[in-house]
């Protein structure tokens, strides 16, 4: 069987973006009579009642019981982002617009919680953005302090301004003035390199070396080993409580099960995570998103990257009644500016 939008003749197509569009405006089932007045299209209401009915054959439309207008089914939904709509590149002026908006010299935890309060409160939903692993960044600078005969004080400066501070227990004793000789090694060879460049090509250095070298490069790949914990992932989330403003989430069952959702973030973390392996704007609609707690809510994703290399997913969560064509571009300009602060804190791959 061919695909649904293969089945759309022009005026069916025409009549579905024009139903999407003022059930989203309006939020009320959409009558024959107003599609016909507002469709442009030179037919008879009677005609839109026949294409209305061959879209919900087609499971594109519905029929609430209370009203002898039609919504826009989930399908409905998919067929009018995949192929009723247009949207362009983000232009400059949207790109300075959100821009100005973001907040400056805050590191990347305050650009990125910026960035979500930014998405929640344009659109009205949720905004989201999962943190990428300190290991993603270079480092400026390193310093070993010792504590005791085993126990050090690790103080990194990362690139995009973030300080790190943690206590490591050695594997062997070291005298400061070893531990000296690291923090200028690495100093000296590896700043502006990010932590798994570095270990691999000590490892390297430390193979092929056989020169009074030797143990300070040992002390460094020793110490740079635990200089940096396994931080796990993480996802922001600003915005919950503008849900409750939203008609189509106002079931309490509905919005404890979001809620609950948001608070705990794993099953969230590996929505994202999916949207993180594609490339471009990814749309989850309803059921698409395989989470129950979502399925009345529509997720809208663009990954942000720096140098080619995705650092992580930002997006919106609302209901399925969400102004896409502003939601959508809105999206892809703010991963773009994000990836831009941060594309100078950061290496090239």
């Amino acid at each position: 069987m061919p695909p649904v939008t293969d089945r759309l003749d022009p005026r069916a197509r025409h009549l579905l973006r024009s139903l999407v569009q003022q059930y989203i405006e309006h939020g009320e089932p959409v009558g024959s009579r107003t599609l016909a007045r507002q469709s442009g299209l030179d037919v008879s209401a009677a005609t839109i009642r026949n294409i209305m009915a061959d879209l919900e054959e087609l499971g594109l439309v519905a029929a609430p019981h209370t009203s002898a207008g039609r919504v826009p089914t989930v399908q409905g939904y998919r067929v009018f982002v995949d192929s009723l709509i247009e949207w362009p590149a983000p232009d400059e002026a949207l790109l300075s617009a959100l821009g100005r908006q973001l907040p400056q010299g805050q590191g990347t935890q305050g650009l990125l919680a910026g960035a979500t309060e930014l998405l929640s409160s344009m659109s009205h939903s949720v905004g989201v953005v999962t943190v990428p692993q300190r290991a993603a960044f270079a480092f400026r600078h390193i310093e070993f302090v010792p504590i005791d005969a085993q126990r050090v004080l690790v103080v990194i400066v990362f690139m995009d301004h973030e300080v790190q501070n943690r206590i490591i227990q050695t594997r062997r004793p070291y005298t400061p003035e070893e531990l000296e000789q690291a923090s200028n090694y690495l100093n000296r060879h590896y700043a502006g390199r990010t932590w798994p460049e570095i270990r691999a090509s000590l490892l390297r250095e430390l193979k092929e070396t056989r020169s009074a070298l030797e143990r300070t490069l040992a002390a460094a790949v020793d110490l740079s080993e635990q200089a940096l914990p396994e931080d796990g992932e993480d996802v922001l989330v600003s915005g919950q409580t503008r849900l409750m403003d939203s008609p189509d989430l106002a079931d309490v069952e509905r919005l404890r099960g979001l809620f609950e959702a948001f608070a705990q973030k794993r099953e969230l973390l590996g929505l994202l995570e999916r949207c993180a392996r594609a490339q471009g704007v990814r749309i989850f609609i309803g059921e698409e998103t395989g989470l129950a707690p979502l399925g009345g809510c529509t997720v809208v994703t663009a990954p942000y990257a720096v140098n080619g290399r995705v650092l992580g997913v930002l997006g919106v969560i609302g209901p399925t009644r969400m102004a896409y064509e502003q939601v959508i571009p809105m999206v892809q300009a703010t991963a773009e500016l994000v990836g831009r602060a941060l594309k100078t804190d950061t290496p090239p791959p």
